[in-house]
């Protein structure tokens, strides 16, 4: 029998929360970079390293803990998965040296893994196949407003307490999380599957199990291939957007205000000039139409979009802060108040506004289309590792990306102060955008073959039940 609709509807509304504690933790650190530096008596160059590693031990961890969700019960490995990196992300909130910091966060990285791999493979279950683009939207969407969410947390609470709050918070957000997971049920692996009542009618269960040779032929499969390197060249790009605010923050503090006032006012700015990301919903319905009319048409709308952010967010980092006027009052009611009124009648802030709506949202047709794509080509017991191996190569793009903002960085201060410095570098970055629009194009004939061969094989092993 299937669940009944509140419960499905239960166990979807919990695993796209869960998205949003990763970006959460990713999203906590540039804001509040300069006062971790402070106060333990370390460079930012440094810092930059612990959330590189955070997010390369939280991909490569996902790895292993997708393994186990096409083995094993995955209620109760995302309840040990969040309660790791529930107890992480709260100790690192007490470190006071260097060390434990990037031990604290190595943990936390840890258990974040699950929640991509075994929250993807939970979600996909669930999700009617003709549907998917659009209700992984949502998913993506919660990333994208968990990494506003951190920043802008970050940002008031550190301004008027300490950088230790934030981490606190979010640790203790992580304990209500673990209660919800009690009421989570899980679905059968085929449930979403377009053969899915006469399977159910027949048996309860999915017999099918990920077996460890099935990895290789993962890995090389031909779809997946052109998968795993677009996410890794488009977080290249996306991934050094988590130092727009310290951008912002240099363009503010540029117009005479200090740097208290600048981390509140980026924080906002980052969540305002991001609000074009809900449009995530219309790319993925789209996707699931153009799909239907032909398996190439994901792809192919998806790469268009993915080329057209880059020009947009080059535009977004040269357009000057001009005539910003803002209050040198910490209030934070005030200060967003001041900014809503910036961006109606000051136009350089209008133009900024603009502009960011539409990279934002050009940005957010690839994550809901990826995921989909990865779904259709992948049989349910190898999706949860199929999407830890592609999350990999995201957060290597990612890692790559912080990397480069470095190194870009040491380079160019030689010759141009900030916020120029920072405009040049990630213009550059999003060069990456390219070879992952590319991606999509090269990927078309293999996701056809694919697709036919994975409604091929389930419609065998229904007609077996």
């Amino acid at each position: 029998m299937k669940s009944s609709n509140w419960k499905i509807t239960y166990t979807i509304f919990v695993i796209i929360l869960l998205a949003a504690f990763e970006h959460i933790v990713i999203g906590l650190f540039p804001p509040i970079i300069q006062y971790i530096a402070k106060d333990l008596h370390v460079d930012i160059a440094s810092l930059g390293f612990v959330s590189a590693a955070n997010i390369l031990v939280t991909s490569i961890s996902s790895i292993y803990w997708g393994y186990l969700s096409g083995k094993y019960h995955r209620k109760k490995m995302l309840i040990i998965g969040t309660l790791i990196w529930t107890l992480s992300i709260f100790l690192t909130s007490f470190s006071n040296s260097y060390f434990e910091l990037l031990i604290f966060q190595i943990g936390t990285g840890l258990g974040l893994g699950c929640i991509g791999s075994i929250g993807f493979s939970v979600l996909t279950d669930y999700i009617p196949y003709q549907k998917r683009g659009f209700i992984l939207s949502f998913w993506g969407m919660a990333q994208g407003m968990g990494g506003i969410a951190g920043s802008i947390l970050a940002s008031l609470t550190t301004a008027n307490n300490s950088w230790r709050m934030p981490f606190e918070i979010v640790g203790f957000i992580g304990l209500v999380v673990i209660i919800s997971f009690l009421f989570v049920q899980e679905p059968i692996r085929v449930e979403s599957e377009p053969k899915s009542k006469e399977w159910i009618k027949n048996t309860n269960s999915y017999i099918y199990n990920l077996e460890a040779r099935n990895i290789k032929f993962l890995i090389l499969n031909g779809s997946n291939v052109y998968l795993f390197l677009q996410t890794f060249f488009m977080n290249i790009a996306t991934g050094s957007l988590i130092w727009i605010p310290t951008l912002y923050i240099y363009k503010i503090m540029q117009q005479g205000y200090s740097l208290e006032i600048a981390v509140m006012v980026s924080g906002y700015l980052f969540a305002i000039f991001q609000i074009g990301g809900i449009s995530s919903f219309l790319f993925g319905h789209l996707g699931d139409y153009f799909q239907r009319k032909t398996f190439k048409g994901r792809a192919y709308l998806t790469a268009f979009f993915v080329f057209m952010t880059m020009p947009l967010y080059i535009l977004l980092f040269i357009v000057p802060m001009t005539n910003l006027s803002l209050p040198n009052d910490k209030n934070e009611f005030i200060i967003l108040v001041s900014i809503l009124r910036q961006i109606f009648i000051n136009p350089w802030m209008t133009l900024m506004f603009v502009v960011s709506l539409f990279a934002s949202a050009a940005q957010s047709a690839n994550t809901p289309n990826w995921m989909a794509l990865l779904t259709d080509v992948n049989l349910p017991e190898h999706r949860g590792i199929a999407f830890s191996i592609g999350n990999l190569f995201n957060s290597l793009g990612r890692t790559v990306g912080n990397a480069g903002v470095g190194i870009m960085l040491g380079i160019l201060s030689t010759r141009f102060t900030q916020p120029y410095s920072y405009i040049y570098t990630l213009s550059i970055l999003q060069i990456f955008l390219i070879p992952s629009a590319v991606c999509y194009m090269k990927m078309s004939k293999n996701n056809v073959i694919d697709i036919k061969y994975v409604i091929k094989i389930l419609k065998e092993r229904a007609g077996k039940v």
